[in-house]
Formats: structure tokens, sequence, C-alpha cells
């Protein structure tokens, strides 16, 4: 047997074995993804899964815990697009704020946000970005986030970003992916570039 003919039965094989799990998948509904880890990337994903589901027609709604009013690229271009709801927590990070009580209200209102959009049918995807945070501070308990989620419309899937993960959400999660840093050029002093970091 030639060496085309190995990979071709090698892929033969594969694809047998793909198209298997395939048929096996027949639930549909929605799905609860959470993407953490000490890694970049957390929120680009979340935000790439917002532009794939918009690209399809669908509503998405987003939420952005942490994050304060500065520019931000995405929420430049996303609060444009007819199918976005979005709201940003507003406060920007605890070590700028450095008011425990500001954010902890601050908070308490984007989550109210993030349940009325946990709510609505209309909305294929929500992006709760940087939650993980408000779990990790204490101003939201991962308890409740897990009771909103499982009232949401069946059809709904929800991405959830940020470090820290608690054990309860990622059993929850539908999909977990742990976002590993390895080295980052800010730690090698190269200032956070537009467009890249924000």
């Amino acid at each position: 047997m030639d060496k085309n003919e190995k990979h071709k039965l090698k892929m033969q094989r594969h694809k047998a074995a793909i198209d298997q799990k395939v048929a096996k998948a027949t639930e549909e509904r929605g799905v609860t993804i959470v993407l953490t880890g000490t890694g970049k990337g957390k929120s680009s994903s979340g935000f790439g899964t917002v532009i794939r589901a918009l690209g399809h027609g669908y509503k998405v709604g987003i939420v952005q815990f942490i994050k304060g009013t500065w520019e931000c690229g995405e929420r430049n271009f996303l609060e444009k697009q007819p199918n976005v709801e979005f709201h940003v927590m507003g406060t920007g990070f605890t070590w700028e704020t450095q008011d425990a009580e500001q954010d902890k209200i601050a908070c308490a209102a984007a989550w109210e946000h993030a349940k009325k959009l946990l709510q609505d049918e209309s909305l294929h995807l929500v992006l709760l970005d940087e939650l993980s945070y408000a779990i990790g501070y204490k101003w939201l308990t991962a308890e409740e986030v897990i009771e909103a989620l499982k009232q949401r419309p069946k059809m709904q899937s929800v991405i959830i970003t940020g470090r820290g993960a608690t054990r309860a959400l990622k059993d929850y999660a539908d999909t977990v992916s742990e976002i590993k840093a390895e080295k980052h050029a800010f730690q090698a002093g190269v200032k956070a570039a537009k467009g890249i970091e924000w």
C-alpha cells in the first residue's frame, strides 16, 4: 500500500468516527460556555463568537463586567450593529476605583441588566464578559448566576469570560476552555496597543 492509499484509509476511518459522533449529537438547545484561565484571548474569543452569531442574522446581548467607560474597539464596533444590545458596568477595574461599595452597586445594576437579557427569547447569544471577576470579588454568587442560567430560554447560549471561574460555574457549563498564559508582551515592557489589547 502506497503513502496516498494509507492516508486515504486513515482519513476514511477518521471520517467514520466523526460521522458517528455527529449522528449521536441530536439534542438541540443553547449551551453555556466558560472561557477562563490566565492567558490572553478570553474576551476576544467571546466577541468572536458574537460576530459569528451576528453573521447568521441572530440577535445578541452583551454585558461587560469590570470594564470601564474608556474606549474599547469591540464596543465601538458592536454598539453600531442593529442586532446588538450592549451594556457596560462602567466603573472599571477595582484597583482603579478603589471603592468596593461603588463597585458592588455598579455590579448589581449590571447584573440586573444581564438577568433581563437571560430572559429575552429573541437573543440567540448572551456574552457576560469578565463575569467571573464579579463572583471572585463576591459581588455575586456562583449559585445566583447558575440559577439565572437555568431559567433562560432553551435555545439561548451564554458565554462567560474571565480569570478564576469557580468550580461550580465550570461544572455547570457545557463547554469550558482554560486559556493558559505562556508569555505576554506587557511582561516584557511592551505598551498595550490600541486594536490589539482594547
